[in-house]
């Protein structure tokens, strides 16, 4: 499997820790930071424990006011609770860009945030994943976020299919699915976005987009591809389960209505 061909990086900068921080006296960004859901900060209130808080982090901006980067629910939580003060972590002399990217770092393996809103988190960041992925979803005048004749869905999927082959390959992955089934909302399915991606990512260079758009569409609609792909997963097909695999059985699709018709030589082997 591809390595992910981004990253996110931070230049060194100075961190106060542990430091007690009035909660009047933050912020909250909501271009980097996820949306702030007012019903878990009140479950957190209901049964909150001062002393489990743990630290919040923090950015302190040029201008000395203080920014939240991690931690909003149990900041707010603590001001539904009537708590004055709350220990943080105070970065200093990062941008807003540079605070979304801290934000993403923070919860890559904690309590990770919709993928829509790291998406847009991502964006304000300026991270290169999320950028070249929003670049080339408006190349086909797409939106990311629901899926619809216009929209995606998968924010995850198609983040994937950046972050494992290239923005060259998921420009060529929405190309193939529009010529294969035309412009409407089951051709963005993630499933088969993904399946396609993950066949041009590895065959691409021996394969002619648009003679492989063709062969997709001989084998039915993407309406059609969907209900087979989840048909097969349900029973078991190619080993499937779970999203990852129904992906997996979409590329053996792909891989199957690309061979079909050609001589053993100039077949692909999945």
């Amino acid at each position: 499997m591809p390595k992910a061909r981004y990253t996110f990086e931070l230049p060194t900068h100075t961190v106060d820790y542990g430091q007690e921080v009035a909660i009047t006296d933050l912020n909250i960004d909501p271009q980097a930071q996820r949306t702030l859901n007012e019903r878990r900060a009140q479950q957190i209130a209901n049964n909150v424990v001062r002393e489990a808080i743990g630290s919040i982090i923090v950015s302190q901006r040029d201008d000395g006011d203080l920014y939240i980067v991690d931690g909003q629910h149990r900041w707010r939580a603590c001001a539904l609770a009537g708590i004055p003060t709350i220990r943080a972590d105070i970065h200093h002399g990062l941008n807003q860009a540079q605070e979304a990217v801290l934000f993403l770092i923070k919860n890559r393996e904690s309590h990770k945030p919709r993928p829509i809103d790291e998406y847009h988190v991502g964006l304000t960041g300026g991270v290169p994943l999320f950028v070249d992925t929003d670049r080339i979803l408006r190349k086909h005048d797409l939106a990311l976020g629901s899926t619809s004749t216009n929209g995606v869905g998968a924010v995850s999927g198609v983040l994937q299919i950046t972050d494992r082959h290239g923005s060259v390959i998921f420009d060529r992955t929405l190309t193939v699915a529009e010529d294969a089934w035309g412009r409407a909302p089951e051709t963005w399915d993630g499933m088969l976005l993904g399946g396609i991606g993950q066949f041009l990512g590895r065959w691409g260079d021996l394969v002619d987009d648009s003679d492989l758009a063709k062969k997709i569409n001989r084998m039915g609609t993407a309406a059609k591809w969907r209900s087979e792909i989840l048909s097969m997963s349900s029973r078991g097909g190619f080993n499937n389960s779970g999203t990852g695999s129904r992906v997996a059985t979409a590329y053996r699709m792909v891989v199957n209505a690309w061979n079909h018709g050609r001589t053993a030589a100039k077949r692909i082997e999945p």
